[in-house]
């Protein structure tokens, strides 16, 4: 195991978390999420594999959950029938399955892109399946959003107080913006090592690119690419707060400075994918709205941002055909990207993850055995038909919230409409580019948060018990301890 000067910001952030407790230690877990470079340690003997400063909070909020008395009785009550929880069981189960057996089942019998770091090699390399290292590595990713999902799923039903989820999603979103700017303003001024100190991942480090003259934003990653994904799915967290919250300055800057950082990245990935996240949530909204009546707010803000959509379109039309800078900029980010060098090689990976899904008999050849550029091709060749099946039960399940049996159907609060926001953007982002079917640990995070203050708001509607759950309205809400939700469970 090899300490690195990282190590120091992920110990500070699992001994603050071990006094503060699972629940009020929320923000500092997902306040670690943002340093997506930072190593806690370094591993060599497992191919150079890197345990993140935010697995290792993954690791230990969870710990701090199960550790309690009683608490592997509550994460146990995140697993029932038809929960999402008990889909991520099935999935978790199958993915064990298929990462210990299916590579050395099918070994031989299909060559797959896997990537190496062997030496005299280094990249990605088509190779004839086996069993690598590769596959402990991928499968215990995945095992960390998962252990993330069951600590928060379970924290958030027992006590679902929607004014810690926001305020540690605005923390965060204040690290990664900071980070963000700071990575540009370094190298502007001729400082490039400045955050040298937080990139201390095994990871190719891409941070001293730069697209048409412009220093692509990275932030606490290894690269433009991966700070887009993180900030997208922060941008569509503040985007839909804003649309079904309270309004407030604070709400309105945060989205509007996660906006930015977005497009500072210059990730043609992220470009995409925030088109077609924003083409989604107003084909929803406008479905939504079809056979009912229309808000006036609603409608206003419907016709604002096609009005202003509009006139953007027709700005960019006119600037790309008399501005050779911008056109130049584009051609390089949008237009011309599939027909480049690194197009060709993600179609070639897609390609190849279809082949292998067909010759492993829709079986998979298990996590970490095949890499892809899409998220769904990656999910099909690496477990199957079973696998992406039971994964799309999960996530379908976080989306739509079961009310279960008794409970009103009622609108989900703001907070739980955000975090679900959030997990749309990660899974749209991940069908254009995820090179494997984990989607990392804050898409986990957003998943659990999302699904334990919904059903811990349809528990306490039950209970007859009032809750502090919408919103900023908790502020105003009384304070009930957390023996009152649940005595076995001291959540601090």
């Amino acid at each position: 195991m090899e300490i690195v000067p990282s190590s120091v910001l992920a110990l500070l952030a699992v001994a603050m978390m071990t006094v503060k407790g699972p629940y009020r230690g929320l923000w500092i877990f997902i306040a670690t999420t943002p340093f997506g470079a930072a190593a806690a340690f370094n591993m060599p003997a497992l191919g150079g594999a890197s345990i993140l400063a935010a697995d290792l909070a993954a690791v230990s909020i969870f710990a701090l959950v199960a550790l309690l008395p009683g608490g592997l009785r509550q994460i146990a009550g995140s697993m029932r029938v038809g929960q999402p929880g008990f889909w991520l069981l099935l999935l978790s189960v199958f993915c064990v399955v298929a990462t210990l057996f299916f590579p050395r089942l099918f070994q031989g019998q299909t060559e797959v892109f896997s990537l190496t770091r062997d030496i005299g090699r280094h990249g990605i390399i088509e190779v004839p399946l086996r069993p690598s290292t590769g596959n402990l590595t991928q499968l215990f990713r995945l095992m960390l959003g998962v252990a993330t999902f069951y600590a928060l799923a379970t924290v958030f039903r027992m006590r679902p107080d929607a004014r810690m989820v926001v305020h540690a999603v605005a923390v965060a979103t204040v690290i990664n913006i900071a980070l963000g700017w700071i990575d540009v303003l370094s190298h502007a001024v001729g400082l490039p090592d400045l955050l040298t100190i937080l990139r201390s991942a095994n990871y190719s480090m891409l941070d001293g690119a730069y697209m048409a003259g412009l220093k692509r934003m990275v932030g606490g990653f290894p690269e433009a690419s991966s700070y887009g994904y993180y900030g997208l799915g922060l941008f569509a967290f503040w985007l839909q707060y804003w649309l079904s919250g309270p309004r407030s300055r604070w709400v309105t800057a945060l989205m509007v400075l996660s906006a930015v950082a977005v497009v500072r990245s210059t990730s043609s990935a992220s470009y995409v994918a925030l088109i077609a996240y924003l083409v989604t949530v107003a084909m929803f909204g406008i479905w939504r709205n079809l056979n009912g009546r229309i808000e006036r707010r609603a409608l206003a803000i419907g016709m604002t941002a096609a009005l202003a959509a509009w006139g953007v379109l027709l700005l960019f039309l006119a600037t790309y055909a008399t501005v050779q800078p911008v056109r130049q900029f584009f051609d390089d980010v949008l237009f011309n990207k599939m027909s480049s060098s690194s197009g060709i090689e993600r179609m070639s990976w897609n390609a190849q993850a279809f082949k292998n899904f067909v010759d492993t008999y829709a079986m998979g050849a298990g996590l970490g055995a095949v890499r892809a550029s899409s998220w769904l091709m990656a999910t099909l060749a690496s477990i199957g038909v079973i696998g992406t099946f039971l994964f799309g039960m999960f996530i379908l399940s976080v989306m739509t919230g079961p009310a279960g049996r008794g409970a009103r159907r009622e609108p989900p609060s703001a907070a739980v409409r955000a975090s679900r926001s959030a997990c749309l953007a990660f899974l749209i982002s991940a069908l254009l580019t995820g090179a494997t079917p984990d989607m990392g640990v804050i898409f986990f995070a957003f998943c659990g948060l999302a699904a334990g203050l919904n059903r811990g708001a349809i528990l306490s509607r039950r209970n007859g018990a009032e809750l502090p759950y919408s919103g900023h309205a908790a502020l105003r809400n009384n304070r009930l301890s957390n023996a009152a939700l649940s005595p076995a469970l001291d959540l601090k």
